[in-house]
């Protein structure tokens, strides 16, 4: 079973008097987690509120042999203010190459940092490709509230045939599919270690499994959020 080790949470202690209050400035945040499936592209979504309203997201979306990619996206009264995305995607010669996005927006919604780098070169974005990537925003935003409140959340870790351990170190015993899978996957989880990405919840000494998203070996990676803008 791998075992993940966390970064220790310090807490930094004010000397003297102040009102302030960490706990409750904590509360002001709310964490979201969820993903889909789509043709050959899975994605996995990561977002926050501050108060109830839109205050970061990442993704990290793989689309098989035409590359992957990840992002973060940064939100200021209510508008996508900046994004990062990174990643690789195949060229005219189906090789994947390594590419960059950084694009920052004022508060009327125009692009006024564009910086596109592709293989080393610095290309023009197209307007296409801004507001799809604003599109992309929203996307996690709403994906990951409605999987909420449907009472779902991304959960990964790893199964060895008799225990689930998630990434964060937390162990069931037992996994439930609310969905028939196909035979090579139950055949998969029932002789190989697996590392397991899905839609689901933790109930008791279960992990009930809504939509598998990533099935690897036991030697992939737990995939963390991409943290990819400066506070």
């Amino acid at each position: 079973m791998k075992k993940i080790l966390l970064p220790s949470l310090i807490i930094s202690l004010l000397l003297g008097c102040s009102s302030s209050n960490p706990s409750a400035n904590l509360e002001q945040y709310s964490q979201y987690s969820g993903g889909q499936s789509m043709g050959d592209a899975t994605s996995l979504f990561w977002y926050t509120e501050k108060l109830t309203s839109p205050y970061s997201a990442s993704d990290y979306v793989t689309a098989g042999d035409y590359g992957w990619y990840q992002t973060s996206y940064r939100w200021e009264d209510d508008q996508v203010r900046e994004l990062i995305r990174e990643g690789e995607r195949r060229d005219d010669a189906l090789e994947l190459i390594p590419y960059r996005i950084h694009v920052r927006f004022n508060k009327t919604g125009e692009a006024i940092y564009q910086q596109y780098r592709r293989d080393g070169r610095v290309l023009p974005l197209k307007s296409e490709t801004l507001s799809q990537l604003l599109s992309d925003a929203q996307v996690v935003a709403k994906q990951s509230k409605e999987q909420r409140k449907q009472g779902l959340r991304l959960i990964q870790g790893y199964w060895d045939g008799s225990s689930f351990e998630t990434c964060s170190g937390k162990s069931y015993s037992k996994i439930e599919f609310n969905h028939s899978l196909p035979n090579f996957v139950v055949n998969r989880l029932a002789d190989v270690d697996s590392y397991v990405a899905f839609l689901g919840s933790g109930r008791n000494n279960k992990v009930v499994v809504e939509e598998l998203l990533m099935l690897a070996n036991d030697d992939h990676h737990c995939i963390e959020r991409p943290e990819l803008l400066e506070e």
